[in-house]
């Protein structure tokens, strides 16, 4: 009876850092190119251990059938560079920054997110 119960009783309490860390969703979409169609989310917008912005995005390819992907970005704002440290969830450990020129989607989404979460890197700056 005891192994039936602790889980139900802990389930609250094991959900609720997930929970607690949630902000509400809020996706703006950049301009659109031939690649396809990107998406920040603004809700997600954080403090990285490493003092760089990290944000969720979203990307679709333009090419029928092709699935789209969810990645966690870490942005160096100020040298326009960014590293997906997550798709679909799955962490990518070592991941390498990359000069986001090039790409107008990831060129976009950084500045807008970067934009966005001005205030946030001031406070990191402070504190």
């Amino acid at each position: 009876m005891v192994l039936v119960l602790a889980p139900l009783l802990l389930a609250p309490i094991l959900l609720r850092p997930a929970q607690a860390g949630a902000g509400p969703v809020d996706w703006h979409e950049v301009p659109a190119t031939e690649e396809g169609r990107q998406w920040w989310d603004a809700g997600s917008l954080r403090i990285s251990r490493d003092g760089h912005l990290s944000v969720l995005s979203r990307f679709q390819p333009s090419e029928e059938g092709s699935r789209g992907q969810l990645y966690v970005m870490e942005l160096d704002c100020d040298q326009e560079l960014y590293r997906d440290t997550s798709v679909n969830g799955l962490p990518r450990f070592g991941a390498e920054w990359q000069a986001a020129a090039g790409d107008a989607l990831s060129t976009a989404t950084l500045r807008e997110a970067c934009r966005a979460g001005t205030a946030l890197l001031a406070k990191a700056l402070d504190d």
